[in-house]
C-alpha cells in the first residue's frame, strides 16, 4: 500500500493531549489521524488511531471497510516502527480504529532516537468496501476475543481486554450464548461501578457483589473489579457519614440559633397568683 497521508509532528516531547491531523482522502473517503503522545487506554506507549470522517449527507448506517497500517519515521526518514496491517469496519458507531501500543515512551525519550524532537507519521489506507445506505450497524454482531458482542459494544470490550488481557482466559463455558450473557453482565457491572458512589444504593452494591461472585465462579479474573467495588463501597460509606455529620451539625446550629422563650415579670406574677388560688381551692396551706 502506498502512503495515503504523511504528518510531521514538532516538539513531540512537549505534547500532552491528543492531536488530530488535517483531513485527507483515500479510497473515495475522508479520514484523519489521532496521535496520543501519552497513550490512549495505556499510559506508557505512543498510540495511533485512524478515524473516518462522518459523511454529512448520509444516515447513521454508513460503513467503510478498510485495511490500514502506520509507519513511524524520524526527521531523516529512518523507519522507527511499522505496525501490522489491520482490516476494520469503520461506521457511525465505531468510526475510529488503531493501535494503543506503537512505541514505548521510554524509547522515544532515549537520546538520539528522535532527531530535533520531530516525528513523522505515515498511514497506508486501502478501502475495500463502501456502504452508504441508511441501515444502522449498532446491532450487528462482531467477534471480539472470542465473544460475540454488538457493534456498539466493540470499543468497551476491546478497551477492557487491553487493560486486562487475561480477564477471560479461564472462562469455563464455550457456548456462544452463555459467553455472550456473561459479557453483557460484565459490561453492565462495569457501567454500574463507574457511576458516582453517592448515586448507588445499598441494593445496587449488594447486587454488584452478587454479579461479581457469579462472574468469578464462571472463570473471569476480576480482582481489579473487586477492588473497584470495595473502593466504591468505601467512598459511598464515607459520603453517607459526611452527610450525617453535616446534618447533625446543621440541626445543632438551628437549635442554638433559635430564640429562648421569654417571660415578662407580669406573666410570672400572674402565674403565681393563679397557682395560689388553685391551691387554696384545694384546701391546702401555702404558708
Amino acid at each position: 500500500m502506498e502512503p495515503a497521508f504523511s504528518w510531521e509532528i514538532d516538539n513531540l516531547s512537549e505534547k500532552k493531549s491528543v492531536m488530530k491531523s488535517d483531513t485527507f482522502s483515500s479510497g473515495g473517503c475522508e479520514w484523519y489521524l489521532c496521535v496520543y503522545p501519552k497513550g490512549k487506554i495505556v499510559d506508557d506507549h505512543l498510540s495511533l488511531f485512524l478515524s473516518a470522517v462522518k459523511p454529512r449527507t448520509l444516515l447513521p448506517g454508513w460503513r467503510r471497510q478498510a485495511s490500514f497500517r502506520f509507519v513511524v519515521l524520524n526527521q531523516s526518514g529512518k523507519e522507527l516502527h511499522r505496525t501490522v496491517e489491520k482490516s476494520r469496519l469503520f461506521c457511525a458507531e465505531t468510526p475510529s480504529w488503531g493501535y494503543t501500543k506503537v512505541l514505548p515512551l521510554t524509547k522515544l525519550q532515549e537520546d538520539g532516537f528522535l532527531e530535533n524532537n520531530k516525528l513523522t507519521i505515515e498511514v497506508n489506507v486501502k478501502v475495500t468496501k463502501v456502504v452508504d445506505e441508511g441501515k444502522s450497524t449498532e446491532n450487528e454482531i462482531v467477534v471480539v476475543h472470542g465473544f460475540h458482542v454488538l457493534n456498539s459494544q466493540v470499543v468497551s470490550v476491546g478497551n477492557m481486554f487491553v487493560k486486562h488481557p487475561d480477564v477471560a482466559v479461564d472462562i469455563r463455558s464455550d457456548i456462544r450464548e452463555v459467553k455472550t450473557a456473561y459479557m453483557n453482565l460484565l459490561l453492565s457491572l462495569i457501567e454500574t461501578l463507574d457511576k458516582l458512589p453517592q448515586s448507588l444504593s445499598e441494593t445496587d452494591l449488594r447486587n454488584a457483589g452478587s454479579e461479581l461472585s457469579e462472574l468469578t465462579d464462571a472463570g473471569f479474573k476480576l480482582d481489579w473489579l473487586k477492588s473497584k467495588l470495595e473502593e466504591v463501597s468505601l467512598k459511598r460509606k464515607e459520603t453517607s457519614s459526611d452527610l450525617k455529620v453535616e446534618l447533625e451539625k446543621n440541626n445543632k446550629s438551628a437549635i442554638a440559633a433559635a430564640p429562648a422563650p421569654r417571660f415578662s415579670p407580669f406573666e410570672c406574677i400572674d402565674t403565681l397568683i393563679k397557682r395560689f388560688f388553685w391551691l387554696a381551692s384545694q384546701d391546702k396551706c401555702v404558708f
